[in-house]
């Protein structure tokens, strides 16, 4: 058993001892890694205070070019400032002296117009006078003239005025005669007029001809409005039905195939209701009158929707059709019928319309028309705008360079009237002929002497040989 503890306790000193090693040699290299770092601390901060230095130097040379530039700037700029002192003030003296030039000949020329104008003023003076005197003259034979004529003619209407009195008056009675007789004969045409109201009235109770009277009313306000490539007659709106439409307005279809949209018109004229409603309302009976206006809805009610069973089919048409009736009192009755335009429109798509009211739907859709039409022609317009800008830009090049031929040509004048001053100013010392002699010079006649003499000249030199 005391074996075992000393075994025990040696391996515990052992265990120490080796712990104490390590201790020690961890404690080792922690003090070379400090000093290591030390020594990095140290170099660290010599090479920050290098670049302090170094960019010290810098910082001075900065500052040295700097003063020096601007020690050099200020001296240009001085230098600059008195070269264009001494520019401007030459450039001042020449404008005056230009303007004083100017000023001397506008001064001559205003004199030299002051004396033609009072010569030519004192010259329309006397003019004037003269056509003054000859006006005279001839307004006092004139008015000479128109007084014997005045008289003449005042003689010659006295001695007419009688005869045409007389003969007016009987053209008088006579037309008074005439027209009592077309009265009588006017009395017995509204006879026939009557009888022909009459019959009239009975040819209207036939229903195809009352359908032919609307239609034909209908054309004829679509024809006052729009054009004939707006519209058409007896469409067939729904392809395959076999069913027409009296008129249809064209809309541009929304489709690729140029495919249009219609929109159904069709006119109705109950004029038997019609009639029985205006009796009633003659006789003041209310309740014919009521019934008359019942079956009057009832037929319009009933006409709304044949014509949207039969006419309306999107995409093909609008979604709504137009029933025109041909006279303002039958659409002012059924409208005064509160809600029913309403109701024809919520239920069967359809609008309810007269004359007036068509009339300025139809405007309305010139409008759109128009509208459309200048839509598509936008395009066309900006392309037109494209190509005039892209020519004005041409004709911008154009001027650029005819202000350039410009510049050369006054560059060459100048070049010309410097060369002109300085022939002048050589030929200044040579003495100038007669104008007499220099016009028989220049123009060839004295050519001819002088070349004799310079031919005759040598002849003697040779007999002296």
């Amino acid at each position: 058993m005391p074996d075992v503890t000393i075994f025990v306790l040696a391996a515990a000193l052992i265990v120490v001892a080796v712990l104490l090693v390590f201790v020690l040699v961890r404690i080792g290299a922690l003090v070379t890694a400090r000093d290591a770092q030390l020594r990095e601390a140290a170099e660290l901060r010599a090479r920050i205070d290098t670049f302090a230095r170094e960019t010290a130097g810098h910082e001075r040379d900065v500052r040295d070019d700097l003063a020096t530039a601007r020690r050099e700037h200020g001296e240009t700029a001085a230098a600059l400032r008195m070269e264009v002192g001494d520019r401007l003030g030459q450039f001042q003296e020449g404008t005056q002296r230009q303007l004083a030039d100017m000023s001397g000949l506008q001064q001559t020329q205003l004199k030299h117009f002051g004396e033609q104008l009072a010569q030519l003023t004192h010259s329309n003076a006397e003019r004037l006078e003269a056509v003054r005197k000859v006006v005279e003259d001839k307004l006092e034979a004139l008015r000479s003239d128109n007084a014997g004529k005045l008289d003449e003619m005042r003689r010659t209407v006295d001695e007419k005025l009688q005869t045409t009195l007389e003969q007016r008056l009987g053209a008088s009675f006579k037309l008074v005669s005439d027209r009592l007789e077309q009265v009588h004969k006017g009395l017995g045409e509204m006879q026939t007029l009557a009888i022909g109201v009459g019959d009239l009235k009975r040819v209207l109770t036939n229903v195809k001809t009352r359908g032919t009277w609307g239609e034909v009313q209908l054309g004829m306000l679509l024809a006052e409005v729009l054009t004939p490539q707006q519209y058409e007659a007896n469409v067939e709106t729904v392809p395959g039905s076999g069913k027409r439409v009296e008129f249809a307005i064209r809309f541009p279809g929304r489709s690729d195939d140029g495919q249009p949209c219609w929109l159904p018109i069709d006119a109705k004229f109950p004029l038997d209701d019609w009639q029985r409603l205006q009796d009633a309302l003659e006789r003041a009976d209310v309740a014919a009158a009521d019934a008359a206006r019942k079956a009057l809805a009832d037929f319009l009610r009933l006409q709304a929707k044949t014509i949207r069973d039969l006419y309306v089919a999107p995409p093909l048409t609008t979604d709504f059709a137009i029933l025109f009736v041909p006279t303002e009192g039958l659409y002012a009755e059924m409208m005064s019928r509160p809600g029913f335009a309403e109701q024809l429109q919520r239920d069967f798509r359809v609008t309810l319309t007269g004359p007036t009211n068509f009339l300025a739907l139809l405007n309305s859709l010139q409008m759109g028309f128009r509208t459309l039409a200048i839509e598509r022609r936008s395009s066309e317009v900006w392309r037109v705008l494209g190509a005039v800008k892209t020519e004005f830009g041409k004709f911008g090049e154009i001027l650029a360079k005819t202000k350039e031929k410009l510049d050369q040509v006054g560059r060459t004048l100048d070049d010309a009237g410097r060369k002109s001053t300085t022939i002048a100013r050589k030929l200044r010392e040579v003495e100038a002929l007669p104008e007499a002699e220099a016009d028989r010079l220049l123009t060839g006649e004295g050519a001819g002497h002088l070349l004799e003499g310079e031919v005759a000249g040598p002849a003697p030199a040779q007999r002296d040989e």
